[in-house]
Protein backbone atom coordinates (compact mmCIF):
# COMPACT_ATOMS: atom_id res chain seq x y z
CA UNK A 1 0.00 0.00 0.00
CA UNK A 2 1.06 3.57 -0.68
CA UNK A 3 0.37 4.42 2.95
CA UNK A 4 2.81 1.93 4.30
CA UNK A 5 6.08 3.24 5.59
CA UNK A 6 9.27 2.19 3.81
CA UNK A 7 11.12 -0.62 5.54
CA UNK A 8 13.97 1.62 6.56
CA UNK A 9 11.50 3.93 8.38
CA UNK A 10 9.22 1.39 9.97
CA UNK A 11 9.17 0.77 13.71
CA UNK A 12 12.25 -1.23 14.69
CA UNK A 13 12.00 -4.79 15.96
CA UNK A 14 12.44 -5.54 19.67
CA UNK A 15 16.02 -4.80 20.58
CA UNK A 16 16.59 -2.67 17.45
CA UNK A 17 17.48 1.03 17.27
CA UNK A 18 14.75 3.52 18.35
CA UNK A 19 12.54 5.12 15.72
CA UNK A 20 13.56 8.73 15.13
CA UNK A 21 10.78 11.33 15.26
CA UNK A 22 12.43 13.34 12.50
CA UNK A 23 12.18 10.41 10.09
CA UNK A 24 8.52 9.91 10.95
CA UNK A 25 7.70 13.55 10.30
CA UNK A 26 9.64 13.55 7.06
CA UNK A 27 7.81 10.44 5.89
CA UNK A 28 4.43 11.99 6.75
CA UNK A 29 5.34 15.10 4.78
CA UNK A 30 6.32 13.02 1.74
CA UNK A 31 3.07 11.05 1.84
CA UNK A 32 1.05 14.22 2.16
CA UNK A 33 2.78 15.76 -0.89
CA UNK A 34 2.21 12.66 -3.05
CA UNK A 35 -1.48 12.24 -2.22
CA UNK A 36 -2.82 15.22 -0.29
CA UNK A 37 -6.46 14.22 -0.12
CA UNK A 38 -5.99 10.60 0.80
CA UNK A 39 -3.14 11.37 3.22
CA UNK A 40 -5.13 14.09 4.94
CA UNK A 41 -8.07 11.78 5.50
CA UNK A 42 -5.82 9.11 6.94
CA UNK A 43 -3.79 11.62 8.98
CA UNK A 44 -6.70 13.32 10.74
CA UNK A 45 -7.53 10.41 13.09
CA UNK A 46 -3.90 10.12 14.06
CA UNK A 47 -3.66 13.84 14.73
CA UNK A 48 -6.85 13.72 16.77
CA UNK A 49 -5.55 10.86 18.88
CA UNK A 50 -2.27 12.66 19.40
CA UNK A 51 -4.11 15.82 20.43
CA UNK A 52 -6.25 13.90 22.89
CA UNK A 53 -3.19 12.25 24.38
CA UNK A 54 -1.44 15.60 24.67
CA UNK A 55 -4.56 17.13 26.23
CA UNK A 56 -4.88 14.34 28.74
CA UNK A 57 -1.20 14.20 29.68
CA UNK A 58 -0.81 17.96 30.16
CA UNK A 59 -4.08 18.71 31.99
CA UNK A 60 -3.27 17.26 35.40
CA UNK A 61 -0.37 16.90 37.81
CA UNK A 62 0.31 15.18 41.13
CA UNK A 63 2.01 16.81 44.12
CA UNK A 64 3.69 14.66 46.79
CA UNK A 65 3.07 15.30 50.53
CA UNK A 66 6.44 17.00 51.03
CA UNK A 67 6.11 19.17 47.95
CA UNK A 68 4.42 22.44 47.00
CA UNK A 69 3.55 23.15 43.39
CA UNK A 70 4.24 26.63 41.98
CA UNK A 71 1.90 27.40 39.05
CA UNK A 72 2.76 29.78 36.21
CA UNK A 73 0.38 30.82 33.45
CA UNK A 74 2.14 32.02 30.34
CA UNK A 75 5.20 32.40 32.57
CA UNK A 76 3.47 34.55 35.20
CA UNK A 77 3.12 33.29 38.77
CA UNK A 78 -0.55 32.67 39.62
CA UNK A 79 -0.47 30.58 42.81
CA UNK A 80 0.60 27.45 44.62
CA UNK A 81 -0.97 24.05 45.27
CA UNK A 82 -0.52 21.49 48.01
CA UNK A 83 -0.27 17.73 47.89
CA UNK A 84 -2.70 15.69 45.84
CA UNK A 85 -4.07 15.49 42.30
CA UNK A 86 -4.68 18.83 40.54
CA UNK A 87 -5.78 20.01 37.09
CA UNK A 88 -4.31 22.77 34.93
CA UNK A 89 -4.73 24.37 31.53
CA UNK A 90 -2.98 22.03 29.08
CA UNK A 91 -0.66 22.58 26.11
CA UNK A 92 1.88 24.51 28.16
CA UNK A 93 -0.43 27.36 29.14
CA UNK A 94 0.04 26.43 32.79
CA UNK A 95 3.44 25.20 33.89
CA UNK A 96 4.07 23.61 37.28
CA UNK A 97 7.31 23.58 39.24
CA UNK A 98 7.43 21.32 42.29
CA UNK A 99 9.47 22.53 45.29
CA UNK A 100 10.30 20.41 48.35
CA UNK A 101 8.87 22.44 51.27
CA UNK A 102 8.11 19.75 53.87
CA UNK A 103 11.64 18.46 54.37
CA UNK A 104 14.60 19.86 56.29
CA UNK A 105 17.50 20.37 53.90
CA UNK A 106 21.14 20.72 54.88
CA UNK A 107 24.29 22.43 53.65
CA UNK A 108 27.73 21.34 54.88
CA UNK A 109 30.79 23.53 55.29
CA UNK A 110 34.39 22.47 55.87
CA UNK A 111 33.57 18.87 54.95
CA UNK A 112 31.26 16.77 52.82
CA UNK A 113 29.43 13.54 53.57
CA UNK A 114 30.57 10.80 51.20
CA UNK A 115 28.39 8.05 52.62
CA UNK A 116 25.61 8.46 55.18
CA UNK A 117 24.57 5.66 57.49
CA UNK A 118 25.54 3.96 60.72
CA UNK A 119 29.19 4.40 59.79
CA UNK A 120 29.12 7.63 57.85
CA UNK A 121 32.12 8.62 55.80
CA UNK A 122 33.25 12.23 55.48
CA UNK A 123 35.71 14.06 53.31
CA UNK A 124 37.60 17.06 54.68
CA UNK A 125 40.50 17.42 52.29
CA UNK A 126 40.01 20.23 49.81
CA UNK A 127 37.62 22.25 51.95
CA UNK A 128 40.17 24.05 54.13
CA UNK A 129 39.22 27.38 52.57
CA UNK A 130 35.79 27.02 54.20
CA UNK A 131 36.84 25.72 57.61
CA UNK A 132 40.02 27.61 58.57
CA UNK A 133 39.33 30.97 60.22
CA UNK A 134 40.79 33.40 62.77
CA UNK A 135 39.40 33.79 66.29
CA UNK A 136 39.25 36.99 68.27
CA UNK A 137 42.66 36.33 69.89
CA UNK A 138 44.23 35.67 66.45
CA UNK A 139 44.34 31.89 66.81
CA UNK A 140 43.53 29.68 63.84
CA UNK A 141 40.62 27.27 64.37
CA UNK A 142 39.27 24.58 62.05
CA UNK A 143 35.45 24.84 62.12
CA UNK A 144 33.09 22.34 60.49
CA UNK A 145 29.41 23.19 60.61
CA UNK A 146 26.07 22.56 58.95
CA UNK A 147 23.10 24.81 58.21
CA UNK A 148 19.67 23.16 58.26
CA UNK A 149 16.91 25.00 56.42
CA UNK A 150 13.46 24.67 54.88
CA UNK A 151 11.87 26.40 51.90
CA UNK A 152 9.20 28.52 53.54
CA UNK A 153 8.04 30.51 50.50
CA UNK A 154 8.48 28.56 47.26
CA UNK A 155 7.54 31.54 45.05
CA UNK A 156 10.29 33.73 46.53
CA UNK A 157 12.67 30.79 46.38
CA UNK A 158 12.10 30.37 42.61
CA UNK A 159 11.70 33.92 41.35
CA UNK A 160 13.19 36.55 43.70
CA UNK A 161 16.81 35.40 43.96
CA UNK A 162 18.84 33.43 41.46
CA UNK A 163 21.02 30.72 43.01
CA UNK A 164 19.54 30.60 46.52
CA UNK A 165 21.83 27.78 47.71
CA UNK A 166 24.93 29.61 46.49
CA UNK A 167 23.73 32.74 48.29
CA UNK A 168 23.17 30.70 51.45
CA UNK A 169 26.72 29.30 51.19
CA UNK A 170 28.28 32.74 50.90
CA UNK A 171 26.22 34.22 53.73
CA UNK A 172 26.84 31.24 56.05
CA UNK A 173 30.61 31.43 55.62
CA UNK A 174 30.68 35.21 56.04
CA UNK A 175 28.54 35.16 59.19
CA UNK A 176 30.46 32.25 60.76
CA UNK A 177 33.81 33.97 60.15
CA UNK A 178 32.51 37.18 61.67
CA UNK A 179 31.15 35.50 64.79
CA UNK A 180 34.25 33.33 65.33
CA UNK A 181 36.36 36.45 64.90
CA UNK A 182 34.43 38.08 67.74
CA UNK A 183 35.11 35.20 70.18
CA UNK A 184 38.23 33.81 71.80
CA UNK A 185 39.51 30.48 70.57
CA UNK A 186 38.75 28.79 73.92
CA UNK A 187 35.10 29.86 73.68
CA UNK A 188 34.81 28.51 70.15
CA UNK A 189 36.46 25.22 71.10
CA UNK A 190 34.71 24.64 74.45
CA UNK A 191 31.97 26.55 76.26
CA UNK A 192 30.81 29.10 73.68
CA UNK A 193 29.59 26.74 70.98
CA UNK A 194 25.87 26.97 71.81
CA UNK A 195 25.95 30.77 71.85
CA UNK A 196 27.80 30.85 68.53
CA UNK A 197 25.26 28.50 66.93
CA UNK A 198 22.31 30.57 68.10
CA UNK A 199 23.86 33.88 67.07
CA UNK A 200 24.85 32.53 63.66
CA UNK A 201 21.35 31.20 62.99
CA UNK A 202 19.76 34.55 63.83
CA UNK A 203 22.12 36.55 61.63
CA UNK A 204 21.79 34.20 58.64
CA UNK A 205 17.99 34.28 58.94
CA UNK A 206 17.99 38.08 59.06
CA UNK A 207 20.11 38.41 55.92
CA UNK A 208 18.13 35.76 54.00
CA UNK A 209 14.89 37.54 54.90
CA UNK A 210 16.38 40.82 53.71
CA UNK A 211 17.25 39.25 50.36
CA UNK A 212 13.80 37.63 50.10
CA UNK A 213 15.05 34.10 49.48
CA UNK A 214 12.03 32.39 51.04
CA UNK A 215 14.21 30.18 53.28
CA UNK A 216 13.72 29.42 56.97
CA UNK A 217 16.93 28.62 58.86
CA UNK A 218 16.07 25.78 61.22
CA UNK A 219 19.42 25.33 62.98
CA UNK A 220 23.16 25.88 62.75
CA UNK A 221 25.24 23.01 64.17
CA UNK A 222 28.95 23.09 64.91
CA UNK A 223 29.96 19.54 64.01
CA UNK A 224 33.67 19.59 64.76
CA UNK A 225 35.86 22.44 66.03
CA UNK A 226 39.58 21.77 66.42
CA UNK A 227 42.86 23.60 66.18
CA UNK A 228 44.79 23.01 62.95
CA UNK A 229 46.70 19.73 62.71
CA UNK A 230 50.25 21.11 63.24
CA UNK A 231 49.36 22.67 66.61
CA UNK A 232 47.07 19.97 67.98
CA UNK A 233 49.73 18.36 70.30
CA UNK A 234 50.45 21.72 71.94
CA UNK A 235 46.75 22.41 72.23
CA UNK A 236 46.18 19.04 73.91
CA UNK A 237 48.89 19.82 76.47
CA UNK A 238 47.25 23.15 77.22
CA UNK A 239 43.90 21.41 77.68
CA UNK A 240 45.44 18.89 80.08
CA UNK A 241 46.96 21.73 82.11
CA UNK A 242 43.60 23.49 82.24
CA UNK A 243 41.91 20.30 83.38
CA UNK A 244 44.48 19.87 86.16
CA UNK A 245 43.90 23.46 87.22
CA UNK A 246 40.14 22.96 87.22
CA UNK A 247 40.48 19.76 89.26
CA UNK A 248 42.69 21.51 91.83
CA UNK A 249 40.23 24.39 92.07
CA UNK A 250 37.35 21.96 92.57
CA UNK A 251 39.20 20.14 95.35
CA UNK A 252 40.00 23.45 97.07
CA UNK A 253 36.37 24.55 96.78
CA UNK A 254 35.25 21.21 98.24
CA UNK A 255 37.56 21.64 101.24
CA UNK A 256 36.40 25.22 101.61
CA UNK A 257 32.75 24.15 101.57
CA UNK A 258 33.44 21.52 104.24
CA UNK A 259 35.51 23.63 106.67
CA UNK A 260 34.29 27.21 106.38
CA UNK A 261 30.56 26.59 106.95
CA UNK A 262 31.34 24.46 110.03
CA UNK A 263 33.61 27.16 111.46
CA UNK A 264 31.00 29.81 110.73
CA UNK A 265 28.37 27.69 112.46
CA UNK A 266 30.50 27.36 115.58
CA UNK A 267 31.23 31.09 115.55
CA UNK A 268 27.53 31.92 115.20
CA UNK A 269 26.72 29.51 118.04
CA UNK A 270 29.32 31.12 120.34
CA UNK A 271 28.05 34.58 119.49
CA UNK A 272 24.49 33.50 120.19
CA UNK A 273 25.43 32.08 123.59
CA UNK A 274 27.32 35.26 124.47
CA UNK A 275 24.40 37.42 123.42
CA UNK A 276 22.00 35.29 125.47
CA UNK A 277 24.28 35.52 128.50
CA UNK A 278 24.62 39.28 128.09
CA UNK A 279 20.86 39.67 127.79
CA UNK A 280 20.32 37.55 130.90
CA UNK A 281 22.80 39.55 132.96
CA UNK A 282 21.40 42.88 131.81
CA UNK A 283 17.86 41.77 132.59
CA UNK A 284 18.92 40.52 136.01
CA UNK A 285 20.73 43.77 136.78
CA UNK A 286 17.76 45.77 135.61
CA UNK A 287 15.50 43.70 137.87
CA UNK A 288 17.72 44.24 140.89
CA UNK A 289 17.95 47.95 140.20
CA UNK A 290 14.21 48.24 139.81
CA UNK A 291 13.69 46.29 143.07
CA UNK A 292 16.08 48.64 144.89
CA UNK A 293 14.21 51.65 143.52
CA UNK A 294 10.89 50.19 144.65
CA UNK A 295 12.25 49.58 148.15
CA UNK A 296 13.71 53.07 148.23
CA UNK A 297 10.36 54.54 147.28
CA UNK A 298 8.60 52.61 150.06
CA UNK A 299 11.36 53.53 152.53
CA UNK A 300 10.94 57.21 151.77
CA UNK A 301 7.21 56.91 152.46
CA UNK A 302 7.52 54.89 155.74
CA UNK A 303 11.10 54.52 156.95
CA UNK A 304 10.41 52.67 160.23
CA UNK A 305 8.02 50.13 158.80
CA UNK A 306 10.20 49.53 155.79
CA UNK A 307 13.30 49.12 157.96
CA UNK A 308 11.55 46.57 160.21
CA UNK A 309 10.20 44.73 157.22
CA UNK A 310 13.65 44.58 155.63
CA UNK A 311 15.12 43.32 158.91
CA UNK A 312 12.53 40.57 159.23
CA UNK A 313 12.96 39.49 155.62
CA UNK A 314 16.71 39.35 156.05
CA UNK A 315 16.43 37.45 159.33
CA UNK A 316 14.05 34.93 157.72
CA UNK A 317 16.39 34.43 154.80
CA UNK A 318 19.38 33.90 157.11
CA UNK A 319 17.52 31.56 159.45
CA UNK A 320 16.30 29.49 156.50
CA UNK A 321 19.91 28.75 155.60
CA UNK A 322 21.03 28.12 159.20
CA UNK A 323 21.62 24.60 160.55
CA UNK A 324 21.78 24.33 164.36
CA UNK A 325 21.79 27.50 166.52
CA UNK A 326 23.40 27.48 169.92
CA UNK A 327 23.24 30.16 172.64
CA UNK A 328 26.47 29.85 174.66
CA UNK A 329 26.91 31.20 178.21
CA UNK A 330 30.50 31.65 179.22
CA UNK A 331 29.70 30.57 182.76
CA UNK A 332 28.15 27.32 181.74
CA UNK A 333 30.22 24.24 180.99
CA UNK A 334 27.57 22.34 179.09
CA UNK A 335 25.86 23.54 175.93
CA UNK A 336 22.10 23.74 176.27
CA UNK A 337 19.99 23.79 173.08
CA UNK A 338 17.63 26.66 173.56
CA UNK A 339 15.95 26.91 170.26
CA UNK A 340 16.03 24.17 167.65
CA UNK A 341 15.27 26.63 164.87
CA UNK A 342 16.83 24.44 162.23
CA UNK A 343 13.87 22.09 162.36
CA UNK A 344 11.56 25.00 161.62
CA UNK A 345 13.36 25.82 158.43
CA UNK A 346 11.38 25.26 155.21
CA UNK A 347 11.56 21.70 153.95
CA UNK A 348 12.17 20.14 157.40
CA UNK A 349 9.63 18.25 159.47
CA UNK A 350 8.26 19.79 162.65
CA UNK A 351 9.13 18.06 165.99
CA UNK A 352 6.59 15.59 167.20
CA UNK A 353 5.55 15.38 170.88
CA UNK A 354 7.60 18.47 171.72
CA UNK A 355 10.83 16.82 170.70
Amino acid sequence: MSWEMPPEKRAPQRGGPPLELENVLRWLADRFKKSPGSSLRRLLPIVAVLLLLALFSTSYYTVQPQETAVIQRFGRFVGTAGSGLHFKIPFGVDTVTKVVTGQVLQREYGYRTKKAGIRSEFKQAGYESESLMLSGDLDVVDVHWTVQYMIRNPAKYLFDVQGVEATLDDISQAVMRQIVGNHYADDVLTTGRAAIENECRKQIQHIMDTYGTGLQIVAVKLQDVNPPGPVQPAFNEVNEAKQDRARTINEAEQTYNEKVPAARGEADQTISRAQAYATEQVNRADGKAQRFLDILDQYQKAPDITRDRMYLDSFQAVMARAGHIYVVDSAEKNILPLLDLGKLAPGKEKPQNGK
